[in-house]
């Protein structure tokens, strides 16, 4: 009998129509404020991205080429995520003991507040602990918004709803690349003196979100039927359970590695093309005979159009590999997606020269890398029961941050220590291209995933 329940409840998943037909009112609202939560959240990591090397150049008082500033911009993204890991593993695990809306509220609130305050660093080490403590917050927000959508969706319209929302977190980018540009312009006009501040003052917007979801969200009821009973209740949000049932275990490992890669991939190298552009654009602009002022005001506003780029590539790639997965599947996507990663990345890292090449190599490589990063929002919560989707869904995007926070750092090292002696521009050229080998390890995890395509969640 139990044998034929099991069964029975593993039967595929039977498309019906558009999945968004399927939506009620209430399905939208959830969707729409889990949508916001992790744009803001994306928009919040932009704005880190593209006032990294400014930031760093006006506190340390030295050029944005200098290695100094290279090493410290590879140190305060390494703290940035190992606070983002550590978020990460606490928050995933309230989100599954007190609920996905009053979690959601708490993250919100803590990056929204620090980043604020990231405005008001006087030092390195001060903006790298601003950046530690922003990352808690964006740490915990992404599981516990993935984990209340997909389980607030009905199955059929659940992958397609998780690969949009990933979608979406490619307009906070934008509207940080949006803010970077005018704020460049500002620069230029003499009208601001530090763009980067400002950009971290901007960054307390989302703390209004906080309010919305305080009123109006409700906790799924999956969620909310697992709390309720004893014996359940007992195991919610358990690293106990994740690691002593073997499902769960390989599930969480598994997923652990694929995450590594890609975010060693993204924040490792991908995020670091603006500063293999910043160079490539102050050269340019140096040619043409333009003050120190002049060159850091456009330099910003032409790094925001490269995020603009790099982030419209993103959105229609994430957007392809949630159609992809439900045709070949989630591993065959994966693959797909990993290979063409290390392909568009390393050869727009060794080819990108001159002022044109941006805009076709950087939605190329948008467009391939982050397509992962929709993989990992459908899969992730079909690899784990209700009383675990937080925790598990966590431990895989963001304990990967503490493998993944080498990456920044080697690459820095890679491109100040061991290739330096190369130029501004080459360092980073064969430092990035050198990186892009980590996109092997999603590949060698490949064969020991589950495949979840049409399946419900598990329970």
């Amino acid at each position: 009998m139990n044998r034929k329940l099991k069964t029975e409840n593993r039967k595929p998943i039977v498309p019906s129509g558009p999945w968004w037909r399927e939506l009620s009112r209430y399905h939208w609202f959830v969707f729409i404020v889990a949508s916001l939560g992790w744009l803001f959240d994306t928009m919040d990591q932009q704005l880190f991205n593209l006032s990294r090397s400014p930031a760093m150049s006006d506190l340390l008082a030295m050029s944005p080429g200098s290695d100094s500033v290279k090493l410290w911009s590879g140190i305060a993204t390494t703290i940035f995520m190992i606070g983002w890991a550590t978020g990460g593993i606490i928050f995933g695990v309230v989100g599954d003991r007190i609920g996905r809306a009053r979690t959601m509220v708490l993250t919100i609130l803590l990056y929204s507040m620090f980043t604020g305050l990231s405005a008001l660093s006087v030092g390195a080490w001060d903006f790298a602990l601003y950046r530690f403590l922003t990352g808690l917050g964006v740490g915990g927000e992404f599981a516990v918004g993935v984990a209340l959508v997909a389980e607030v969706m009905p199955d059929h319209a659940r992958p397609h709803a998780l690969g949009l929302l990933q979608a979406l977190s490619a307009i906070g980018n934008i509207m940080a690349a949006l803010i970077g540009m005018i704020l460049g312009e500002m620069k230029t006009a003499g009208l601001i003196q530090t763009p980067w501040r400002t950009m971290f003052l901007i960054g307390v917007l989302p703390a209004l979100l906080a309010v919305v979801v305080m009123r109006r969200l409700k906790e799924p009821q999956r969620w909310a039927e697992v709390a309720t009973t004893e014996k359940a209740k007992q195991r919610l949000g358990s690293y106990a359970e994740l690691f002593g049932d073997p499902r769960w275990r390989r599930n969480a490992i598994v997923g652990l590695l694929l995450a590594s890669s890609g975010v060693i991939g993204l924040w490792g190298i991908g995020f670091f093309s603006f500063e293999l552009i910043g160079a490539v654009f102050r050269e340019t602009f140096q040619k043409q005979g333009l003050s120190d002022g002049e060159i850091a005001g456009k330099v910003t506003f032409w790094v925001g159009i490269t995020s603009l780029l790099l982030n419209g590539g993103a959105f229609f790639g994430i957007y392809a590999f949630s159609r992809l997965t439900a045709v070949m599947g989630r591993k065959p996507a994966f693959a797909l997606a990993f290979v063409l990663a290390m392909v568009t990345t390393a050869f727009t890292f060794a080819y990108l020269k001159v002022f044109s090449d941006v805009f076709w190599m950087i939605p190329l490589m948008g467009f391939c890398q982050l397509a992962l990063f929709g993989g990992y929002a459908i899969y992730f919560p079909e690899l784990f029961p209700t009383r675990l989707r937080s925790t598990g869904t966590s431990f895989c995007y963001n304990v990967g941050r503490y493998i993944a926070s080498i990456g920044p750092l080697t690459l820095g090292l890679l491109a100040s220590a061991v290739f330096g002696s190369y130029g501004k521009v080459e360092s980073w050229r064969y430092a990035g291209v050198t990186m892009c080998t980590f996109f092997l390890l999603g590949l060698i995890a490949l064969p020991f995933a589950p495949e979840t395509k049409g399946q419900p969640l598990p329970e």
